[in-house]
Parts: structure tokens; sequence; C-alpha cells
């Protein structure tokens, strides 16, 4: 057993130092939320912002790069969120130290660097004979490397092969999808020793607790195409990953994660903060020198609360959806298990202080967002317990249906699912009315459940269809809008060609180009490329790695590689969409002043007849606020005042205060753009930005905001034009008051007043017609009363009226009930081609005949949506050729009942 022991902070930096001392460049965490990557869910793993580099997408200043990552894996593909709690090594949030090489090492070095690492003294120091490896059962040169070069015994190198049903579907062979970057991989275990059960991998008895996975090297050699044929790649890579909460229970002599300093200082926090008395765990802790052993419970709010905070300050909130969705599970679950520990209140935000103790210094974002995690967590708490109580409501109506003693599993489920009820909650009730659940129907929604998740999850990319371009474009359009560019590479349909003629459409590459390229939300560029033999009308501009790929068709003769091209931009685009960019800057800066530093940008879409920005906020943007802001930005457009860039370092730029905008990726050298005027020393506005803008603020003209809208929980949106769109907004309103004047028969100034003198009036009328409409569904009730018939010895009243909307359906049955009380009573109202239908029951015949029953009977057979309580139901359908029939059955199918 190693003596040294390190806290998980120690180990973490530790890491970081030693493959920075091997050559890497130590590279921050990047969001959980996966930049430009609609495959993934969350990030799950260190290698996730790395992708386009293994792809050849993209090309950064280094080499060699080490990382401490945040991973969350809680939904879609990678969900470990049944598991946590009750398990040794299983949470929602885990770190993931690892190292990469883009083409430069691999495999040798790999595994050296891994091994120095893991047993040197001057680093951690692990007993060399506790430690076995994994290899992929053909990968003989890994093999050598751990025998012949390292010096572990042949018998501790255990080969793996296609242990999951086909070829290369191994423990030991990593894919990045069905197509693509993959490899051979090898895996380190640590042995912590045989008063733990569990054998070695491969083995019966593999998923014990004694031998434990501490590092994995992913070999990428090869790159797989769609009809499964492996072909080596020119510069093969390293993606390695090794998980900080596993190698800190190794060096701090534990058998589980959630024995750890971290997770320690974090149940002993979640114990006070809910009030659980741990005194006689704490005791026994200390008899036997052994962590303290918390109940599951803890465990899943300790663990949850990393996850919770970490998203929020990310920017996720909880929602209905998408990576809301789980957010929201997530607090739910640990809300739960807090509560059946005795907890009362909101309490679950508390836990935020005690994560930024211990995680605050390598995490800063934690502090930086405290009031804004804690406001969400509080608000989520706060609507789970009303969403108990509305759930509760639900499962009394079911229960007063339910026929039999078993509640179904598809309705235990619909709990669960849409209103986060806890099942073992509804299995609770469930025992004190002497009836049970139906665990088996529950299962298999929760099975089909997981499946759609499962393949929500997947990457549906195929890697091999994405174009490579690993030649470089130099950017002239800064400051032209037209120049000269050497044809360098064209694609037809995927593959690179040397020639293109009229018709064809195509990607071409330049040496350089004034056409930017789509980015940070800015739209690629559209204009001409023409010289002696063909034009080639470019429709849009992406990159790929440092290329500049314009995309298009050939109108006119032929384009062919090496040839010169005259590139010239739209310039009319070019100008509105620097319009927009440039008011984009200054609408965010507006926002962040008006609304508060809190606000984060979350997308953008900047083109050259709108502008959209996305940010965070939990509250809709106020008319008041909206005119605020309108009047920050055009007083800086009127300033007029010059518009700078400058290049620094990475370091110098967050000095300066600039922003970094969402989605974009920076290198060690920025763009800096500041506008506006100075207040306190600094631009109005200074972001790192790669986009087009304008040359003085004056140039945007006119800055008008055209909507605000919610797009997802704590998201807002605001839309807005400049320049001549802004002018030819402000004319159409104009116009439009005019009209409604002149309709009015108005002054310009007497608009408003006349209006609502019109709503008035308008109002008036309409209840005046309520009031007639109520006397006619007396007289028609009186009327009606007539038509009352014995059907199973239950007075029935049945009957469709003409003309009759659903509202006015409910007035008449109201007036016919006030005279008919003790009565089974059925209204069809026709009104145009739909169907309303209502129906109630007295109480006393609703143990043998329900008006819920009595609609979703009618429903069904017309084709139409109903449903309601015993007492009283509503519905509507289509008319169609079925409905006097329907009608006219009903009268046999009621005694039946």
């Amino acid at each position: 057993m190693s003596t040294r022991f390190m806290t998980s902070a120690e180990i973490r930096e530790a890491f970081l130092r030693y493959f920075e001392s091997q050559g890497h460049t130590r590279v921050a965490s990047s969001s959980l939320v996966p930049a430009n990557d609609p495959t993934l869910l969350f990030t799950n793993a260190g290698m996730n912002q790395f992708k386009d580099c293994f792809l050849g997408a993209e090309k950064r200043d280094y080499v060699r790069a080490v990382s401490s990552q945040k991973c969350v894996r809680a939904g879609g593909k990678h969900n470990d969120l049944d598991n946590v709690g009750y398990t040794a090594r299983h949470h929602t949030f885990f770190e993931m130290l690892g190292n990469f090489s883009f083409g430069d090492y691999f495999k040798r070095d790999a595994i050296k660097f891994a091994w120095e690492f893991l047993t040197s003294e001057q680093w951690l120091a692990l007993p060399k004979d506790r430690l076995y490896a994994t290899v992929y059962h053909t990968d003989d040169e890994a093999f050598d490397i751990w025998n012949k070069e390292i010096g572990l015994d042949a018998e501790r190198i255990i080969r793996i092969g296609d242990n999951k049903g086909e070829k290369y579907a191994s423990d030991n062979f990593w894919a990045m999808g069905d197509t693509g970057p993959c490899g051979p991989c090898s895996e380190i275990f640590y042995d912590h020793g045989d008063h733990i059960w569990g054998g070695l991998p491969g083995t019966p008895e593999e998923d014990g607790d004694r031998f434990i996975e501490i590092w994995n090297n992913v070999f990428m050699q090869f790159n797989r195409t769609a009809d499964g044929v492996l072909h080596a790649l020119p510069a093969p890579s390293v993606d390695t990953g090794m998980g900080l909460e596993r190698i800190s229970a190794v060096l701090q002599h534990v058998n589980s994660n959630y024995e750890i300093d971290l997770f320690q200082h974090l149940l002993k926090a979640a114990a006070e903060i809910i009030g659980v008395d741990t005194a006689s765990l704490e005791a026994e802790a200390k008899e036997k020198n052994t962590p303290v052993h918390y109940p599951a419970s803890l465990k899943v709010v300790a663990d949850h609360a990393r996850s919770c905070c970490f998203l929020i300050a990310d920017g996720v909130n909880p929602s209905n959806e998408g990576r809301g969705y789980v957010l929201r599970r997530i607090i739910r679950r640990a809300v739960r298990h807090g509560n059946k520990l005795g907890a009362t209140g909101t309490f679950f935000y508390k836990m935020l202080q005690p994560l930024i103790e211990v995680m605050g210094t390598a995490y800063p974002e934690l502090e930086a967002n405290k009031a804004r995690i804690e406001a969400a967590l509080i608000k989520e708490e706060e609507q789970f317990a009303k969403t108990l109580e509305q759930g509760l409501k639900l499962l009394e109506g079911e229960l007063t249906q339910l026929k039999g003693s078993i509640i179904p599993g598809e309705i235990v489920f619909k709990l669960y699912d849409t209103y986060g009820f806890p099942v073992d909650l509804t299995a609770d009730i469930a025992r004190e009315r002497d009836l049970s659940i139906d665990e088996a129907g529950f299962e298999k929604e929760m099975a089909a459940q997981r499946q759609r998740a499962r393949e929500a999850g997947k990457f549906a990319v195929d890697y091999n269809s994405i174009v490579k371009v690993e030649d470089e474009t130099e950017f002239s359009g800064y400051d032209a809008i037209e120049g000269q560019g050497q044809i360098i590479a064209i694609y037809k349909d995927g593959t690179l060609v040397d020639e293109v003629t009229e018709g064809d459409e195509a990607l071409i590459v330049l040496n350089q180009t004034p056409f930017y390229a789509e980015s940070g939300g800015q739209i690629g560029d559209t204009g001409i490329f023409k010289n002696e033999t063909g034009i080639f009308e470019v429709q849009d501009t992406k990159k790929s790695g440092n290329a500049f790929v314009h995309q298009g068709i050939v109108t006119m003769g032929n384009l062919k590689v090496t040839q010169n091209v005259e590139a010239t931009v739209k310039a009319e685009l070019r100008a509105a969409t620097a319009r927009n960019h440039s008011a984009t800057h200054l609408l965010h800066a507006a926002l962040r002043q008006i609304l508060g530093s809190h606000v984060q940008q979350k997308g953008s879409l900047v083109a050259s007849d709108i502008l959209r920005f996305d940010f965070a906020n939990d509250q809709p943007v106020t008319f008041e606020q909206l005119q605020q802001i309108e009047r920050l930005v055009n007083a800086e457009v009127i300033a007029n005042t010059a518009v700078t860039t400058e290049l620094l370092d990475i370091e110098t730029a967050k000095t300066k205060g600039a922003m970094m905008l969402f989605g974009e990726k920076y290198g060690s050298e920025v763009r800096v753009l500041s506008m506006g005027s100075i207040i306190e020393e600094k631009n109005f506005s200074v972001e790192l930005c790669g986009g087009i803008h304008v040359k003085r603020t004056g140039d945007i003209g006119l800055f008008k905001i055209t909507s605000e809208s919610g797009v997802a929980a704590g998201i807002r949106r605001i839309e807005a034009v400049t320049g001549t769109k802004a002018l030819e907004l402000v004319q159409k309103a104009d116009s439009d008051i005019n009209q409604i004047n002149s309709l009015l028969k108005a002054q310009k100034d007497q608009t408003v007043e006349r209006v609502q003198t019109a709503v008035e009036n308008v109002s008036a009328l309409q209840k005046q017609i309520e009031q007639l409409n109520q006397k006619l569904a007396n007289f028609q009730a009186a009327e009606l009363l007539s038509q009352v018939q014995t059907v199973a010895g239950r007075s029935t009243l049945i009957t469709t009226v003409q003309g009759m909307d659903a509202k006015s359906l409910r007035n008449l049955h109201d007036s016919t009930k006030s005279k008919l009380d003790h009565a089974v009573i059925v209204l069809a109202g026709v009104d145009g081609d739909k169907v309303s239908l209502i129906a109630s029951v007295a109480k006393d015949f609703t143990s043998s005949i329900k008006a819920g029953d009595i609609i979703k009977h009618l429903a069904t057979e017309l084709g139409g949506k109903g449903g309601g309580k015993p007492d009283l139901a509503q519905g509507g359908a289509p008319l169609n050729e079925k409905f006097e029939q329907v009608m006219a059955d009903l009268t046999a199918w009621l005694e039946a009942k």
C-alpha cells in the first residue's frame, strides 16, 4: 500500500504540472455545455473540446495538451443518475484528468508518461505491484511496450478481445462514432487488495470493487469508413483520461469515492444543513480510524450539488426539455432524498457554499455566479413543492377511477416523468389505501424512455462526410471587400477535383480571400469569383480548420485549381451585416448595464437583415427596460465614436476586461474590439471578436428592437434591426397609426384615447351579449326539461343544440342542472364543423356511471378528445357523418352501465 497521502486538489495540480513539464500546454476546462456540438447533451469527457483537432478540422498553437475537465453524465447515452448514491464510484459530476497528443507522440510516450506519473517517487509513488494493464487483444505493440520497455510482467498485462458482440466492439477498442477516428486503448487498473471482492478485467468477477480502472490511454490510429474498413491515420493521436475521484480514493487509502476528502466535506455539510444526526457514525469512524460512512441519501445530495451548481454556473437553467430537463431531474432527486432524511423548507441551495470551499479555487465560476446559482436552486425547489402538491391531486383523481387494487404502470410513470413524482412516494400512498403499484409496467415505460434517451444521445454524424481541408486561407476582408486569390482546392460532392464547369455545385478554397467565414454568430459572406474562364456565385462561406471554404455554383464557364480569381463580396449585404454585428455588441453592453452583470450571452445570429441575441435572464425584459436599452444603444450610435481593434495575447485581453463570446474558440492571440464612449476608463463595449464591424458607431444609423421573448427557462431573446431596416420599421409603425386614426376619425394625438374608448365599448357590448345568452340559456333549459327520460333507473337528458359553442353550451348546462339536479345530463353543441360536449352525473349515480367515461366514449367514437371528473366532464370533436348515430346510440350505451 502506498504510504503517500494527497488531497484531491494536490492530485489535480500535480497532474497538470507533470504534463506541463513534459511539454504539454495547460488548457482550461471547457463548459459543461458543449460549444457547437449537437451530438452531445453535456461535456462528458476531456477530449470533447479537442474533437475538431482529432478530426483534423482545427489546428491549434500546440500539439500537446493537458486539462482537468469537469464532466456530467446524467442524460442521453451516458447516464449514471439512477446508480448515484448506491455504488462506490457512480457520479453525475466528475473531473477527468487528461493528456492529449494531436499527431505528435503516440503509444510509447503515452504509456511511459502514465507509468512515470503514477509510480515515480517524485509524483504519485503508487506501488508497481498493485498495477495491471489491459490492451486490445491484437495490439502487440502496446503489449511489448508494457512488457519489454516498462517492465510489467506478462501475467499483469491482460488482452481483451471483442467482448461486446461484434468486431471491434470491445472494452479496449474506442471509437468516436460508427465512423471516423478509432483505435485500441490500454487501461491501467489498481488492486485495492484481497480483502475486497472482485476479479481482474475479463473474469466473471470483473464488476467487483477490488480491481479498479484508474487510467485509459486511447490510441487513435485508424479511420473507420461506413463499410467497416479501418484505414491507418496519417497522424495518429492520443486521448487519455483518469478520473480525479478514483485516483484520489487510491491516494487517500479508501475504496469508495465518497470517502475522499472532497466528498467527506460535502457529506458532513449536507448532514448539518439537513439536520441529520451523524454522531454515532462519526464515533464509529473515529474508533475504526476510517472515513465516516454516510447514508445513501446524503451521498445523493452531495453528488447532485456538484452537478447542479456547475451546470447552472455554465448557463443551464431548469426547464422541461433538453439540458434543462436533466438539470431539473437532478435537483428534484436531490431534494427528494433530502426530504427523506427530514429536510424541511428550502435547503439544497445551501450546498453551494461548502462546494465553493473545496472546489472554488480550481473553478472560480462557482463564486462568480453564486447569487444566480442560489436563486435558481431556491426557485426550483419551491416549484417542486408545488409540483408534489399537483401530483398528489392527480393521483387522487386517478385513484377515484381505479378499477381493482393495482395502480397501472403508465400512471406511475406519468406521475414520475411529467410531475417528478417519486415512485416510492406513489408506492407509500398506495400502501396506505391497501393498493399496490404495477412495478413491471412502470419498468416497461422506464425502459422505453431509456431507449429513447440512448437513441437521442448517439452520434449521428458520418465523420468521413466532413470536408477536411489541410490548407490555410489568409483573410483580407477586414479592410476590403474585393481582392485577388488563387484557387488551391476544389471539392465536388465531397471529393477533391481539378476543375468544375457551368452548373456544378462546389466548394472552393482560396489562398487568400476577402470573404468572411461564418463564425461567432455572424453569417458567411456571399458574392462572386470571376476570371477569364468562368464565374462562380458564392452562396455561403464557412471554415474548415484554418481554411475558408466558399460554397456555391458555377454560373458561367469553368474554374480550375491554381487559377487566380477576382473575389468580390456583395457590398450592400456586408455593410448591413457589419451594422448589425456592431449593434449586437452595443446591445450586449446595454443589457448588462440595465439588467445587471449576470447577463451572459447564450447565442447570436448576425445577418444582413436582422440581429438576434440570446442571453441569460430569469425574467422577461419589461417594455420600459427595452426602451431604456434602445435609448442607451442609440446614444452610443449618435456619439459616433471610432471602433478600434487590437491584437493582444489572451491574458492581456482578459485584464483589459474583454468579454468572450459564446461558442467562440480563441488562440493565444486574440482580436479585441472596443467601441462606444469611455466609462470609468473603459469603452462602453469591450469584447473578443473576429467579426466584421463598422468603422464608427454612427455608421449603424439607427437601432430598433423588434421583439423580446423567452426561448427556454432562464433564456431570453431580443431581435432588432439597424440602418434602413430600422427606418422601415419606424415608418411602418407611423403608417399603421395613420390607418387607425383614419378608422377612428381621430387626430394623431388622440389615438390612444380613441382606442381606449373603443375597447371599453366593445367590453360593454360583450357583457350585454353574455347577459342575453344567459337569459336565452334559461329559456332553453326550461324547454329541455320535456326531453328528460328514464334510462337504467336514472333521470337522463340527452340532446343536441345547434349553433352553440363550448362556452354557451356550458351556460346552458348550468341552467339546466339548476332545474334538474338529480340526473344524468349529456349535451352536444354543434357550431359550424365543431362539436362541443358536456356531461354531468349526480353524485348518487357516480358509483355506476361517470361523466368522464361518457365524454371519453363520445369523443373516442367521434374522433375527438375529452374527459374530466366523475360528476362533470367536457370534450370536443369534429362534426362528421357518425355524429347523429353516435348520439342516438348513447341511450343504449347508458342502459348497459
